[in-house]
């Protein structure tokens, strides 16, 4: 008998498994599907972010390699709401897979207009509200730091959509904690965190900073035990499911995220390395299980066992 991997995240929301990529690391899925592998093999793809408007991004360089990671300044570059709706999602409803869209608005009242144009597509399962990408200069982004901000937010969203409802919470000079309880105080169905973390890196040749935009966001190995001890802290402090991210990309990592107590992760840049690593990563969950005789995920998730 195989072991069951799906997990709730709300009771309009099970994945099939815990196994997601993350935002902004995988287009909108169309290229994994056509390429490499069916993205239903996953639990959910979360989309790259999406703006009212198209987004050209940042300017150039937009990335650079750092000691066990990248630094990122993409600006949240988008073909805006509009065109993912008309064009992607009736490519993407056909591969049966999971789609949860990441939205950033300038203000409340575009993410308000964000979340009805999705609510009423009838094409995503869910809705990631972005409030804390470090590398593109948004209101909505200083929402994130507003733990009132943010239970206004996801509350005037609730009210209007029936699509759970994902928070991506910041940690940039904020207690992530409290805003994960402003986020569960709004409604929101889940969290996920973390995202990367403002960084920057210098060209001593030409003495300039090698990312165009001067600074970007850390993604990588590098932020994997920062983001395990945010979700673990989440974790114990909400009644909510956790979605861990930052620095994922091997069985072991997924399985210290689970112990630590969240529900499911999100592949970040290491599908920039292996864009097979996700379907990849399903199978050698499934085969730990099954090796382990564990028979379904929440049998280990939030199993940490303190000194």
């Amino acid at each position: 008998m195989k072991p069951d991997l799906s997990v709730k995240i709300s009771p309009n929301l099970v994945l099939k498994n815990p196994i997601a990529l993350a935002s902004g690391t995988a287009g909108y899925g169309d290229i994994i599907e056509k390429h490499f592998y069916p993205i239903s093999k996953l639990g959910a793809v979360f989309t790259k972010g999406l703006t009212l408007r198209p987004n050209f991004g940042n300017r150039p360089p937009r990335m650079c390699e750092t000691a066990s990671g990248v630094i990122n300044s993409i600006g949240m570059t988008n073909v805006g709401i509009d065109a993912f709706i008309s064009e992607y999602l009736p490519i993407l409803s056909k591969t049966n897979a999971i789609i949860i869209a990441n939205i950033l608005g300038s203000n409340t009242q575009e993410y308000i207009e964000l979340a009805e144009k999705l609510g009423d597509s009838h094409g995503v399962g869910g809705i990631e509200i972005n409030i804390s990408c470090p590398n593109v200069s948004s209101g909505g982004l200083h929402l994130g730091k507003d733990a009132k901000g943010v239970e206004r937010l996801v509350s005037e969203i609730k009210k209007r959509v029936e699509l759970p409802i994902i928070v991506k919470l910041s940690m940039e000079g904020v207690d992530i904690t409290e805003m994960g309880r402003a986020a569960e105080g709004g409604g929101a169905d889940a969290v996920s965190a973390i995202n990367t973390i403002p960084a920057m890196a210098i060209d001593t040749r030409t003495r300039r900073p090698k990312i165009g935009n001067v600074s970007g966001g850390l993604s990588g190995p590098a932020i994997k035990p920062i983001a395990l001890k945010k979700v673990y802290d989440l974790a114990r402090s909400l009644s909510i499911p956790v979605i861990g991210v930052g620095g994922i990309s091997t069985l072991e990592d997924v399985l210290e995220f689970i112990i630590a107590g969240a529900s499911a992760v999100q592949i970040g840049t290491a599908n920039l390395v292996d864009p097979y690593v996700g379907g990849r990563l399903v199978d050698e969950l499934e085969g730990y299980f099954i090796e382990n005789k564990i028979k379904s995920v929440e049998e280990i998730r939030g199993s940490l066992k303190e000194v």
